[in-house]
């Protein structure tokens, strides 16, 4: 895989801006150059892969490559989400790795079973962070060699 290839599009959903403000800077500091986005919930994050209501303007563009998930978010849960995105056969690829303060084990079980790629404690502190992104860095951009993304404007398979 190119280094042009590797720049796919890192999508995070997190509901706390203090949040998403730290993996950007995070991001930054270790100069990982893929383009990120930033949604605040399950339903945008939804909207979103299905091209639909404020995000249908993306029908036809590429996927993100990797999605970072938060579990606690209001209107609809990282785990609701995260079922609904892995039962969708045109969103299914996409690796979706669990960026979450909690702990318990029966989120961390329930996530796998669902289908998260990995599950990832989120670090307090800007330089534990950096290295959790330099290791998604590593692994998911230069290592995994992923299918090829789908196209944004197939239409789901019944």
């Amino acid at each position: 895989m190119s280094t042009e290839d590797a720049l796919f599009t890192i999508l995070m959903v997190d509901d706390d801006p203090d949040d998403r403000l730290l993996f950007k800077e995070a991001c930054e500091e270790v100069r990982l150059r893929n383009p990120l986005e930033f949604l605040e919930n399950g339903e945008q994050l939804l909207d979103y892969l299905k091209r639909e209501g404020n995000y249908a303007h993306l029908k036809g563009e590429p996927f993100p490559g990797i999605i970072l998930l938060d579990l606690n978010m209001p209107l609809k849960d990282g785990r609701e989400a995260l079922e609904e995105v892995k039962a969708d056969p045109n969103l299914r690829d996409i690796p979706i790795i669990i960026l979450t303060t909690s702990k318990s084990e029966d989120d961390i079980l329930s996530s796998y079973g669902l289908g998260a790629s990995s599950y990832i404690v989120k670090p307090i502190s800007l330089d534990r962070l950096m290295r959790v992104i330099n290791s998604i860095g590593e692994y998911w951009v230069q290592i995994v060699e992923a299918p090829g993304q789908p196209a944004a404007d197939q239409e789901p398979i019944d």
